[in-house]
């Protein structure tokens, strides 16, 4: 049995420090562009402050014209604008124009690095780290073994490609460099503020520590509630794939109405669960921004009651401060939204790690032997195989000693759950024993590189899975420098250049989804051209006439014939017609061989062949009554 998915989540799960640090290192292979972000941020900071420290001379600026011309108090001139002194003979208005046009100039300037601060996150997130990323799950999903696939749901493993990436890109984008921009954006507000006046500073960030004690909170309760989310949508893509996978089963059972309302209960516990996160949020974010509609009320107060007594100033002191805070507490406000996408980003970090840290069981040794040529031969030598993980131990094989020399043809009899399927799968190693060794021409097969080893190892399965391309490309799937010439011949060994001629276009047609345009036998003949094309020293045939009409059968049985000549073959067979072509059979019960020996040997032996054997003739003989019986009434 495949190990429960969850279990394995399970183990050694790394903390919320852990996740954080290693999605910042991370962001550092793209610390070029990260640092480019932030300087275009920094940049943009700067001009900020700049443009509400001249808001705030301006206001200076009339209040000492207002007050020399009688109308209001006299206050002083101020002296300049960031150090540089004006001259004398300017007029109150010619002051205020230039400062009007320095605050146009920057807020153009300011346009311009908010479109290029836009472009660069882009490009760091979409184009750079979520391909990259997408690119490196791949290439790890195709080094992983099938143990990780019988332990992940198709669902679970396609979110994780897709919406659990965008959740790291979150982190980058959301997190970390909306987390630095804000950290450095309040430390620079805090001590200009504190430059102005330390005491109206200190009254009016009085309730930070209420803030801070509710984002732990909310970081505490929401973050389990995302995880559930992402279980939920992993139910849910699941559903979807199996519903078009098994659309002809669910038309015709005429189960469509069914199908629809199981979806409709996976879809709404998806919303419900994300109207429940939305609904924190909602919370969270309004009593955020009261906290800080306190401090502009202690602004206005206390900060009113300096300008009055004369310890501030209105423009440069009072107006100025009030627009630093008004920035300080916008960025506190993000402060919601950075916890928020924090906990999605760590719950989908967790989930593409495990994909990424998932360990690779079957690899080349460093040492690999490279044979490009194999001869055939095959051993098995006290082989033992078992599924293991997660406290369950469920053994497959037991034992298994066997011999085959090159061009030998071995039929693999057995109930369901016998052993079969696992006992070819580990031959091109899709799992390597537990115990035991498998020798290939003599050398063991972990010992031999894992590409010479698969390239002499043709496969077809019982359904054999093609792709929406042409026939030809499915043909030369495993050998894609294979030319035309050698694709045609391969498809006349495997029966299939007859159909595939009738063809519009012949060779260059392109398949349906998973070949759904041919028929069984069709499909068949293709896989075992794809097989024959790598001209394979060994060939693997996993039943494939179980599920095909006896007259096809023949077709299949002819291409077969010539498929396997030459070559070391096992086949997974149960019809006597099948295991007649064997130099010899091998009866599975178990996960151990209980019998061997060709057809005429045992046939006249006690035993599960024995019984399988009349079950069939018994089966040939009525269909023999039936035919002269119609023959008769003819």
């Amino acid at each position: 049995m495949p190990s429960d998915p969850k279990s394995i989540e399970r183990q050694a799960e790394p903390g919320n420090w852990q996740l954080v640090v290693r999605l910042t290192g991370l962001a550092w292979r793209y610390r070029r562009r990260c640092l480019q972000v932030l300087g275009l941020q920094l940049v943009l900071l700067t001009l900020g402050l700049s443009g509400l420290s001249l808001t705030g001379i301006g206001i200076d600026y009339i209040r000492h014209e207002l007050g020399t011309r009688g109308v209001g108090e006299v206050v002083a001139r101020p002296d300049g604008i960031f150090g540089l002194h004006l001259p004398d003979v300017w007029s109150g208005t010619q002051v205020i124009a230039v400062i009007a046009g320095c605050i146009l100039a920057l807020a153009l300037v300011r346009a311009f690095l908010n479109y290029a601060y836009t472009i660069s996150v882009n490009r760091l997130v979409q184009q750079h780290l979520v391909i990259d990323l997408r690119a490196e799950i791949y290439d790890k999903l195709q080094r992983l073994s099938f143990r990780f696939f019988d332990a992940n749901t198709t669902g679970s493993i396609i979110t994780r490609v897709t919406g659990d990436v965008q959740a790291v890109r979150m982190f980058v984008d959301q997190v970390l460099i909306q987390g630095v921009i804000m950290g450095v954006s309040l430390t620079v507000y805090l001590v200009y503020m504190l430059s102005l006046s330390p005491g109206l500073t200190l009254a009016c960030l009085a309730t930070t520590p209420v803030l801070a004690l509710m984002t732990a909170w909310f970081s505490r309760i929401i973050q389990p509630r995302y995880r559930r989310n992402r279980d939920l949508v992993d139910k849910l893509v699941q559903h979807f794939a199996e519903s078009i996978q098994g659309i002809q089963v669910i038309k015709g059972f005429g189960r469509e109405a069914e199908d629809r309302a199981a979806f409709e209960v996976r879809n709404r516990e998806v919303f419900e669960q994300q109207r429940g996160i939305f609904w924190r949020v909602s919370l969270f974010s309004p009593a955020v921004g009261f906290l800080t509609r306190v401090n502009m009320m202690v602004l206005l107060g206390y900060g009113g009651w300096q300008v009055i007594q004369g310890d501030l100033p209105l423009g440069a002191g009072l107006v100025v401060f009030a627009g630093l805070l008004e920035q300080f507490s916008g960025q506190i406000n993000q402060i919601a939204t950075i916890t928020s996408s924090i906990q999605q980003s760590l719950v989908g970090a967790r989930r593409v790690f495990e994909i990424l840290d998932a360990k690779v069981e079957v690899i080349s040794a460093p040492d690999a032997i490279r044979r490009p040529r194999f001869e055939g031969a095959v051993r098995f030598e006290g082989v033992r195989f078992g599924y293991r993980g997660a406290g369950i131990d469920s053994p497959v094989l037991h034992d298994i000693n066997l011999e085959v020399k090159p061009g030998q043809c071995v039929a693999i009899l057995g109930a369901t759950g016998a052993g079969k399927s696992v006992l070819m799968g580990l031959i091109p190693r899709f799992h390597d024993p537990d115990g035991g060794r498998i020798l290939i021409d003599g050398f063991d097969a972990r010992t031999l590189h894992l590409d010479d080893l698969r390239r002499n190892i043709g496969i077809v399965f019982q359904e054999s899975f093609l792709f929406s391309n042409t026939i030809a490309a499915n043909i030369a799937f495993g050998h894609p420098g294979a030319t035309r010439e050698q694709i045609v011949k391969a498809a006349k060994i495997a029966a299939a250049d007859e159909f595939i001629v009738r063809l519009p276009l012949g060779y260059d047609t392109v398949l349906g989804e998973s070949g759904s345009s041919l028929s069984g036998g069709q499909r068949q003949r293709l896989a075992i051209a794809r097989a024959v094309l790598l001209e394979p020293a060994i060939l693997l045939l996993d039943d494939p006439t179980a599920a095909i009409d006896s007259e096809t059968e023949q077709e299949i049985f002819d291409a077969l014939d010539r498929a396997i000549a030459g070559r070391t073959t096992f086949i997974v067979a149960h019809r006597l017609s099948t295991l007649r072509r064997a130099d010899f059979i091998l009866v599975m019960e178990g996960g151990r061989i209980v019998q061997r020996g060709t057809h005429e040997e045992l046939i006249k032996l006690p035993g599960p062949y024995l019984h399988v054997a009349n079950l069939q003739l018994v089966d040939s003989r009525e269909l023999a009554e039936l035919k002269l019986r119609e023959e008769g009434l003819s």
